[in-house]
């Protein structure tokens, strides 16, 4: 039907909620699907798993006439933090946050058994420019051992492979393909965490690469309403009939 745009929803924390921001992997995404398809920005940031369970039946109401046709669930970053260190409250027990993020994808295929849900890994941590952005920021009280360590970001990246191959969905492994390149604690984190403008790239990169191979096409999908040039200017409303089979 002639003006209804798909909706393609953005569920995660701080790396989502960012996402908009210029040269931000979900505005590309909303440029790409330009006049296609809605992308709804859902991240909040600093929150973990845990806490993104009590999001879900109000970002995905059960029995919409008109579900989101994907999602991306983009967490673990902050379920990753050390205890005993700075952000402890964040932490999220590595059992508990597979079965968290099953939760997730289970409800979102009870909304839509035929939503695209794809999960992102949580990206490398560069502990050293955690470090240098507590130092920049807090001075003489900035913490003196890193509260998130790469290691341990690798290990809730390996349980979201895992759940996504369990579930027969697809996956981004961010953690590990940020760190093929050279210099990648500089070049994609901007706080040894958080994306730079080149993380951003590789994000959206991905995304568009998974959502293409599930044939979620932005070139392949019709415009909501006619393209100008199909507009007659002696008979403009002929290219607004929705004709009714």
């Amino acid at each position: 039907m002639m003006g209804i745009r798909p909706q393609i929803i953005l569920f995660g924390d701080s790396i989502t909620q960012q996402s908009f921001t210029p040269n931000g992997w979900g505005s590309a995404l909303a440029d790409n699907f330009s006049r296609k398809a809605d992308i709804l920005n859902r991240g909040y940031g600093g929150y973990n798993t845990r806490w993104a369970l009590f999001l879900l039946h109000h970002i995905f109401p059960l029995g919409l006439a008109n579900p989101p046709a994907a999602a991306t669930i983009f967490f673990g970053a902050n379920d990753a933090a050390l205890l005993g260190r700075n952000s402890e409250r964040q932490h999220v027990p590595i059992e508990e946050f597979k079965e968290n993020l099953r939760k997730i994808v289970l409800h979102l295929k009870k909304c839509s058994p035929n939503m695209l849900v794809v999960l992102i890994t949580p990206p490398p941590v560069d502990e050293e420019g955690r470090m240098e952005y507590a130092q920049s920021m807090y001075g003489e009280k900035a913490m003196k051992v890193p509260e998130r360590t790469n290691e341990t970001a690798g290990e809730y990246a390996n349980q979201c492979i895992t759940l996504a191959e369990e579930l027969s969905i697809p996956s981004i492994n961010l953690w590990s393909k940020m760190q093929e390149n050279e210099g990648w604690q500089r070049k994609y984190l901007s706080d040894g965490l958080h994306l730079t403008s080149e993380g951003n790239a590789v994000v959206y990169k991905e995304v568009v690469r998974v959502f293409n191979q599930a044939g979620l096409s932005a070139p392949s999908m019709p415009y909501d309403f006619p393209h100008h040039s199909e507009i007659d200017s002696e008979n403009p409303e002929k290219a607004f009939t929705i004709q009714c089979s």
